[in-house]
């Protein structure tokens, strides 16, 4: 698929194991997917800009490779994609972050917004919007685009799961934004969840049922 990458570095694949299980307790599946995340983390950052510094090290000094431009900005589609985020700032602490609030009308799956906050200058930083599930994608397809109305230009989508169907209609959205994911699965359901997926994130985060 052009412009997706799936991530299937075994330890990615593993913890994604574990968290499809049913029986994962809450608490486990919170600590899964904050790990899980800290690894994709690894991928949807690899072609951030670089620079060089001159430090001392204890033997010498040199030009050392560092971090350039605008701190990177994380979004979070609410609420599921919080299990993402803090992941995200376990390996960037010193990122901006962004919320956009949507939910999914149960019966258009039509996303619907609720809440929008994100930082200054979004046209000059790397922007990667988080989400666990891209299944029907109309969250993301609507968060994304409210971004790119706030000036955003770089922009990334990372998620857990994908199904075939949100690829499609993200793609055809937003051909310009790369999809980073750990597994594209089968299909969707009558009811707009991935099969075989893992439940809904959300619920499954914060213990919601």
């Amino acid at each position: 698929m052009k412009n997706v990458t799936i991530v299937d570095h075994p330890l990615v694949q593993h913890k994604l194991s574990l968290m499809r299980r049913k029986k994962t307790s809450t608490a486990m599946f919170r600590q899964l997917i904050r790990e899980v995340t800290l690894l994709l983390g690894y991928e949807v950052t690899r072609d951030l800009p670089m620079g060089r510094e001159r430090i001392e090290t204890p033997i010498t000094e040199m030009d050392a490779p560092v971090l350039t431009g605008k701190k990177v900005v994380f979004i979070s589609v609410l609420r599921a994609g919080n299990g993402l985020l803090e992941g995200m700032l376990d390996l960037i602490p010193s990122a901006r972050v962004g919320h956009v609030g949507l939910y999914r009308d149960p019966d258009t799956l039509v996303a619907v917004e609720y809440y929008f906050k994100v930082p200054e200058e979004l046209e000059e930083r790397p922007v990667i919007v988080v989400d666990p599930m891209l299944a029907t994608a109309n969250s993301a397809i609507a968060a994304v685009q409210r971004i790119k109305e706030a000036g955003a230009k770089d922009i990334k989508m990372l998620c857990l799961l994908a199904a075939p169907e949100g690829i499609k209609a993200f793609q055809e959205a937003h051909p310009d934004v790369p999809i980073i994911t750990a597994a594209v699965d089968d299909h969707l359901n009558e009811h707009g969840y991935i099969v075989p997926g893992l439940g809904d994130a959300g619920d499954r985060i914060y213990g919601t049922k």
